[in-house]
């Protein structure tokens, strides 16, 4: 057995036919995609049509671990899932944390690729290095919570991971996510939508194999460093793992770039009350922590009766300040309602406010206002069964605002929904936003890290010189570290040298720091190509005419518009691509991509 950090193993699932078959990891891909995000990337490239409807049954559905999920490695929980957005059309990859990803590869896979539609409903369980296809009939139409609860029984086993949809994953709601482990969600992209089309509706994981890793000396002093780096920050040590997430929402809210009301303001009048700090002083009950974590950003709350993980700084945002919504109680009642039924926090909240919008402009004739949380919940649980404007609502804030009319007042990059930041005083995060492969998204390149932390240097907000080569800096590493199977947050106090260390110490590589980047480089590439030949171009790298063209207030950011086009061309350069985005035949040969 190699000690290298992988379990060795893929496995291949074809629904149609209710046939599993393995087969092993092949070695080069160890160092041209790692796992994860490149892996499935890798797989979607070679094998997937992006021609096809993200709801045909040939379209792929990849469930991937990295080689440090599951290590020891601090924070090294991540696996992710890769498919074609139903949301977006664009290759997607949601990432999420837990155990489910380390009881994945403990059970003897480093991956999972699904294919064509079950007849019926099933649940894949994985165990001891065999995979079977269960009947899920009796699981169908149960919230995430009410399935754990069920398979943990029926398995005879509390101790069985599960990743699972609710009932918008199975009524395929375009945001649906897959909700593992009680509340971590692989949330982006409508992954949960795709699983539902497959009749897929859960993935159980319990494995006792070890994965062998490189081991020695070098692995002992690749964990010491990460422990030492998260105790002597401030931000991992101090804020993020006493108040969460949400500790940065004050902040953003001060520098004018927190957008509010479906982002026709940076600043939220009354921030302070959905904070990080006033959720630890009012319904925070514990905090929760993914395996091998030492932050333990996570929290549990509590709101009457009802208690739930979450929610998080991008959870308050998209039903707080993006709804005119100040009240945390009623965002927690709407983040519980978002993990039972299984949807997108982000994209739900940003569709709530984009129709709320629409509504008060008079274009839609349904009555909803900015403030009204008790409408805001309902219209979540609306969204989740499909019923009444939920199933209008359920295909995404640019899909219900192009039905009115109205699609400029669809926050979102290649149709999804933008996260919590205002890219007209973050111009690198703006450029983020517009190129990402896999539409509006921070974590795929985020440069708000130096924009508003000062992390690994501080850049100006509002400048655009140099920002082309940040951001290409920023997608390529968060390629690499998603594709190994460590948390995004270990950006806070990591950089490009540690990873390398963190990988040659787990796997036995010897990459320095041009095989790391260039590695994330051929990832982000497979995932641009398949874009490609579905039909994406370099119209598509662009964000809302708000966003271009509407200044914020004067409580706003400085730079009161996004300038887009004084980045873009430099992008490209910086990337090797042609002037209308597209990679040319010279990098694909540099990156080594047929």
């Amino acid at each position: 057995m190699p000690m290298d950090g992988y379990a060795g193993r893929i496995l291949s699932v074809d629904l149609s036919h209710g046939k599993v078959a393995t087969a092993g990891f092949p070695e080069p891909w160890k160092h041209t995609c790692i796992g994860g995000r490149g892996l499935g990337a890798k797989i979607l490239y070679d094998q997937a049509d992006p021609r096809l409807d993200p709801f045909d049954p040939e379209t792929l559905l990849v469930f991937a671990a990295g080689p440090l999920t599951g290590s020891g490695i601090p924070l090294g929980s991540r696996y992710d899932v890769i498919t074609r957005s139903p949301l977006t059309g664009t290759i997607t990859s949601a990432n999420s944390g837990g155990r489910f990803g380390t009881e994945m590869k403990r059970a003897g896979f480093d991956a999972v690729v699904v294919r064509g539609r079950s007849p019926s409903p099933v649940v894949l369980h994985l165990q001891e290095e065999s995979a079977e296809l269960h009947d899920a009939s009796a699981y169908w139409g149960m919230t995430t919570r009410e399935t754990e609860t069920a398979l943990r029984r029926d398995l005879g086993d509390a101790s069985v991971r599960i990743a699972c949809i609710g009932p918008a994953g199975e009524r395929l709601a375009r945001m649906a996510c897959i909700i593992n482990d009680g509340g971590r969600a692989a949330g982006r992209g409508g992954v949960g939508a795709v699983m539902g089309s497959k009749r897929l509706k859960a993935i159980a994981a319990l494995g006792d194999r070890d994965v062998d890793f490189a081991g020695g000396e070098a692995l002992d002093e690749a964990k010491a460093l990460i422990r030492n780096r998260l105790k002597e920050s401030g931000i991992t040590s101090g804020a993020l793992r006493t108040h969460g997430t949400a500790s940065v929402l004050t902040r953003v809210n001060a520098m004018g770039v927190l957008p509010s009301c479906n982002f026709q303001k940076g600043r939220f009048a009354h921030a302070e009350r959905v904070s990080g700090e006033r959720m630890t002083e009012t319904i925070l009950t514990q905090r929760t922590a993914c395996y091998a974590c030492t932050v333990g950003c996570g929290r549990v709350t509590a709101v009457g009766a009802e208690e739930g993980e979450g929610p998080e700084y991008e959870t308050i945002w998209a039903f707080g300040p993006n709804c005119g919504i100040d009240d945390l109680e009623t965002i927690a009642r709407a983040n519980y309602r978002c993990n039972d039924l299984g949807l997108d926090t982000i994209s739900t909240g940003a569709t709530i406010a984009c129709a709320m919008e629409l509504s008060e402009r008079g274009i839609i004739h349904e009555h909803l206002h900015f403030g009204d949380g008790d409408r805001m919940v309902r219209l979540v649980e609306q969204i989740g069964i499909r019923e009444g404007i939920g199933d209008e609502l359920a295909e995404g804030s640019l899909r219900f605002a192009a039905r009115h009319g109205n699609p400029e007042c669809s926050m979102s990059a290649k149709g999804q929904e933008l996260p919590a930041y205002d890219p007209r005083g973050l111009q690198g995060l703006g450029l983020n936003y517009a190129t990402s492969v896999r539409g509006g998204c921070h974590v795929y390149g985020n440069v708000g890290y130096p924009e508003i932390g000062g992390s690994p240097v501080k850049l100006d907000p509002d400048a655009t010189e140099g920002k082309a080569t940040w951001t290409k800096l920023f997608q390529d590493l968060a390629a690499v570290i998603d594709s190994s199977g460590i948390c995004t947050f270990t950006l806070k106090v990591l950089w490009i040298p540690d990873y390398v260390a963190i990988l040659n110490a787990v796997c036995g590589f010897e990459f320095d720091e041009h095989d790391l980047l260039r590695t994330g480089e051929r990832i982000w590439n497979l995932q641009k190509l398949f874009n490609v030949r579905a039909g994406f171009g370099k119209n598509d790298d662009t964000l809302p005419s708000r966003l271009r063209c509407e200044p914020l207030d004067d409580a706003g950011a400085r730079a009161r518009v996004w300038r887009g086009e004084e980045m873009l061309e430099e992008y490209y350069a910086r990337r090797g691509w042609d002037a209308d985005g597209m990679p040319t035949v010279e990098k694909l040969r540099e990156l080594g991509i047929a």
